[in-house]
């Protein structure tokens, strides 16, 4: 006598998926803490995140349009000063990862980050 399986397609649809995790992303293994950011940006802006002087810099870090994209903002923002303070920090990250703190020249070197 032969015995037939029987499995319910959603069984076999449980049994067969595989997860698929979404890329995290990290932060620089040396992330400066965030009162570092707070300086930087007091020089740089004033302190003020949704800065927009219309001198081709935004945000509290002074990020220009070409570098914001550059570094995956555009993914959150149109401009730095339309991220959130979080934001602009998250891809400040990735600049200062692959440019140092030159990125920011004037002000690293007045709050002792050179």
């Amino acid at each position: 006598m032969r015995v037939r399986t029987l499995v319910s397609t959603a069984a076999l649809a449980a049994a067969t998926v595989v997860p698929v995790l979404a890329p995290v992303a990290q932060a620089p293994a040396q992330a400066a803490p965030e009162r570092t950011w707070d300086r930087l940006a007091q020089c740089e802006s004033g302190g003020r995140w949704h800065l927009d002087t219309g001198n081709g810099y935004y945000g509290g870090l002074q990020i220009s349009k070409q570098t914001w994209d550059g570094f995956g903002g555009r993914r959150l923002a149109p401009f730095p000063h339309g991220a959130s303070k979080a934001e602009q920090i998250r891809v400040a990250e990735r600049i200062q990862d692959a440019q140092g703190w030159g990125a920011w020249p004037a002000c690293s070197e007045e709050v002792g980050l050179r």
